[in-house]
């Protein structure tokens, strides 16, 4: 295992564990956590070394993933948020931004955020961009934006009139200048992780200048992009089932009930069969589309059931709301619809039907 990663699960273990229950509803708590992690130096871990990243190998990149959300879905959440707008920028032709913002995103010195879901959306886009003197002016609506009061920026995507999409970096907070608008709204009530503060922003009006520009993408950019990535998400499920059986094995040792811990053995190698192939299928270039999103719903499949298994043993318990079978079965929810493409429904639905 990796040095860092090593480091990080330390820190899940003695610093996570305890409080992952709270840190599920209170946003203080995860912003704790979340530096936590900068302190390590791992929120931007794809990035390379001569912007202060790890320059980590995607399969420890992978494994980096499901670790977290082995031991906080909120935390995982959140902190892909910013590793992802840390790629963006990465990416970027602007060599300014990444000048100022690169350095410090590692350590989370700057936290920054993105909102881009809405291009999967069909029929009229939510938010639209024109271009003017100078760079562009953006209205409309983002529909899901996590880390509100945390990242101090985020990445916004709007569509052209042409169809291609203009990324670029904005305030993450409610703004009324020359500049325009930025509206937020209050924090929504989500099955789990609450305290990741996931707002919905409408933008008014707002000038993104040319050197706030990340990048430009054509026509279609996010269907090729989610299926470029279609396992990527899949390590947070496995991470989540995780939790489930880390739940079952502690009340095998509680109760000692033998079917208890016949079902952690069965689900366990399950849980190592689903990544091999997962593993193998990301080394596959000629695998195709359904057959990756087949692997995706196994895994969350797993998730589910991981976490329904520790709900089942935990008995009565688990009815409470900070017990933590019931706060890893909320996850489970989440990761079950998390980046939800209609191949990805289908693949899903065919798990349970």
């Amino acid at each position: 295992m990796s040095n860092f990663l090593q480091q990080t699960e330390a820190y899940l273990q003695t610093s996570i564990t305890p409080i992952a229950n709270e840190i599920d509803s209170s946003s203080s708590r995860l912003q704790d956590a979340l530096e936590g992690l900068g302190n390590l130096g791992v929120l931007a871990l794809r990035v390379p070394q001569r912007w202060g990243g790890k320059q980590a190998s995607a399969e420890n990149f992978a494994q980096f993933q499901e670790l977290i959300a082995r031991y906080s879905g909120a935390l995982a959440f959140l902190q892909t948020q910013h590793q992802s707008a840390a790629g963006m920028l990465m990416q970027s032709l602007n060599t300014e931004l990444q000048e100022v913002y690169l350095p410090q995103m590692s350590h989370g010195k700057i936290k920054v955020g993105v909102g881009f879901s809405q291009l999967r959306r069909s029929g009229k886009p939510t938010i639209v961009a024109k271009e003017v003197r100078g760079g562009y002016e953006i209205n409309g609506e983002v529909p899901w934006i996590t880390g509100w009061t945390i990242f101090q920026d985020f990445i916004i995507a709007a569509t052209l009139p042409d169809g291609r999409a203009v990324f670029g970096l904005i305030p993450f907070e409610n703004l009324q200048t020359s500049q325009g608008e930025i509206k937020l709204s209050s924090p929504m009530s989500l099955c789990a992780m609450t305290s990741t503060n996931t707002v919905t922003a409408t933008l008014n009006q707002w000038f993104l200048p040319s050197e706030k520009v990340v990048s430009l993408k054509p026509v279609g950019w996010i269907a090729e992009n989610d299926q470029k990535n279609a396992l990527k998400a899949s390590f947070f499920a496995l991470g989540c089932a995780r939790a489930g059986l880390d739940i079952l094995e502690k009340t095998f040792q509680k109760k000692g009930f033998t079917f208890i811990g016949e079902t952690v053995n069965i689900l366990t190698e399950e849980l190592n069969q689903c990544r091999r192939k997962i593993q193998h299928a990301q080394q596959n270039s000629t695998l195709s589309l359904a057959e990756k999103y087949q692997l995706r719903a196994w895994a969350i499949h797993l998730a589910v059931r991981c976490s329904h298994g520790a709900v089942i043993a935990s008995s009565g318990a688990a009815n409470l709301s900070q017990h933590h079978a019931q706060r890893v079965y909320r996850e489970a929810l989440v990761y079950s619809i998390s980046g939800q493409t209609k191949g990805l429904m289908e693949a899903s639905l065919n798990t349970v039907n």
